[in-house]
């Protein structure tokens, strides 16, 4: 990696991370651990030797480890270590100054980049008095989401919730950004719910 050879905290801070897609692998793996096809699937643009090569970059910068998972999985994942972790406020920071930017005419966003957009959209607001608890099964990504006085959270896993909305990324960010009628998504549960809860997060204006 090159260096900009300046003692500044941000120059430093970008000699680690401020390669052409580097902060985007980080953006995948806040929400946990992933396998090398998983952010090659999640990253469609990058090719799979550059991702092996930002992989190698962050490992040394130690933003990043590879662990092995034992039986029966026994395979490799990636994840932040803690001083990667610590990135997050970061990425999210980014994300809310990013989204008041035009938006490309072409690409989705990925699963994890949806979620983000999520946690830095949400307006306490809007969510009001709401109290609920929705599960977003988005294909094989499964997600509780918590809105309760006027705080959000998201987190991979699932739990007792009030409603269930089963759909993808690209419909889910058309419900959320783009009004799209709630029918075009399975869902279960308080339907009055859903549609409180879709209404927490406002398109930002550029």
């Amino acid at each position: 990696m090159r260096s900009y050879d300046d003692p500044c905290g941000v120059a430093r801070a970008l000699d680690a991370v401020g390669e052409r897609w580097a902060l985007l692998v980080v953006r995948e793996l806040l929400l946990g651990p992933k396998r090398f096809r998983d952010l090659s699937r999640s990253l469609p643009g990058m090719s799979q030797n550059v991702l092996s090569q930002r992989l190698r970059e962050l490992e040394a910068a130690g933003v990043v480890r590879r662990r092995r998972l034992g039986p029966p999985a026994s395979t490799s994942v990636y994840e932040l270590t803690e001083h990667g972790a610590e990135l997050e406020a970061v990425v999210l920071a980014l994300a809310r100054w990013g989204s008041r930017r035009p938006v490309p005419p072409a690409g989705e966003l990925s699963v994890d980049a949806l979620v983000l957009a999520l946690r830095t959209t949400f307006s306490a607001d809007r969510a009001g008095d709401l109290s609920a608890r929705v599960a977003l099964r988005l294909g094989d990504d499964a997600f509780l989401a918590r809105v309760d006085s006027g705080e959000f959270s998201i987190e991979r896993g699932s739990g007792e919730v009030d409603a269930t909305l089963e759909t993808d990324a690209s419909t889910l960010r058309s419900l959320v950004f783009l009004g799209a009628c709630l029918d075009e998504a399975a869902m279960t549960g308080d339907r009055a719910v859903v549609e409180r809860f879709l209404r927490c997060f406002p398109r930002p204006s550029t």
